[in-house]
């Protein structure tokens, strides 16, 4: 099983229209069960700061099996994944917006968006993970 680029489209897609629903332009990542981009959508007039954070979000999510939301609230002083973020030479991103993509109980992706607030990006990264 794998995010083809039709899957990740369809993916972008979804997030895209949510975005347009809240008024939140955002820039999406789908990235392989490898980690590896397999697509990415930066919508008009997202801050060009966030690319690199939305694709390693994405990144992320993979790489931890993990929602960032819930990596980022493991890995606060005293908690068991704290320092996680200086790891990977820098690419762990622990803002919410990285969300795992499953078919069935496997996980084959993730989707990693970045451009909004907390809410905005897990409520983007959400609906393009049902999408899948």
């Amino acid at each position: 099983m794998m995010v083809t680029l039709n899957d990740a489209r369809r993916v972008i897609a979804a997030a895209e229209t949510k975005a347009q629903e809240i008024g939140q332009p955002s820039n999406i990542a789908v990235v392989d069960a490898g980690g590896n981009l397999v697509a990415f959508a930066r919508m008009d007039k997202a801050w060009m700061g966030s690319i690199d954070i939305a694709i390693n979000k994405a990144f992320t999510a993979r790489a931890f099996d993990i929602s960032t939301e819930k990596l980022g609230e493991l890995s606060q002083p005293g908690g068991q994944f704290f320092g996680i973020l200086a790891s990977n030479h820098g690419r762990v991103m622990i803002f919410a917006g990285g969300v795992p993509l499953r078919k069935g109980d496997e996980i084959v992706g993730a989707i990693g968006v970045s451009g909004g607030m907390k809410d905005q990006d897990i409520a983007l990264a959400e609906a393009g993970a049902r999408a899948f």
